[in-house]
């Protein structure tokens, strides 16, 4: 009952956040991840993307909305996978803070990173996977490219091969 009620909440949330969004222009900086050079700007119009799933990562306390260009979700939709070229998967988290309105409940409070792959045999193939890796971090200024480059995100995602390279499955809606 209550990780229904969790879900129902975050769901909310989300839908909260996502239409808030999808008013605003898109302000995506123009930075570049150091070792494929990614750009932030490959995410431009995320805010029309179709979200997918929500996470909560225990070990960062962090709310996580995942979003899914056209491509990537009729790809979803049908069932198809590996997902074709050209699909981006977007993953915002955020910290979470109490509810004003509602002490017994969470909702997203700050950024704190924006990561994204998209899918190009032609251009990426880590060990087999052709997903492109970015990770772009909040600070005080704006954001900046992670640091630590991409592999540590090829190591983690080979882990989940058999799903093509994706923790995340579409959430069921009904």
């Amino acid at each position: 009952m209550k990780t229904a009620l969790l879900s129902a909440l975050l769901a909310s949330i989300l839908l909260a956040q996502t239409n808030h969004n999808t008013t605003e222009t898109s302000k995506v900086p123009d930075i570049q991840m150091p070792d494929n050079n990614l750009s932030f700007k490959g995410i431009e119009g995320y805010q029309n993307y179709k979200v997918i799933a929500t996470h909560f990562r225990v070990d960062k306390n962090e709310l996580r909305y995942i979003l899914v260009n056209s491509i990537a979700y009729q790809a979803l939709k049908n069932g198809q996978k590996p997902l074709p070229d050209g699909s981006k998967v977007v993953k915002i988290g955020w910290s979470v803070k109490k509810m004003s309105m509602w002490p017994d409940a969470l909702e997203a409070d700050k950024i704190q990173r924006i990561e994204y792959m998209v899918k190009d045999s032609q251009t990426f193939n880590h060990q087999g996977d052709h997903w492109g890796y970015a990770r772009f971090i909040k600070t005080e200024n704006g954001y900046k490219a992670w640091d630590k480059g991409v592999q540590s995100c090829i190591s983690c995602h080979s882990s989940v091969q058999e799903n093509d390279y994706l923790f995340t499955n579409p959430q069921k809606l009904f």
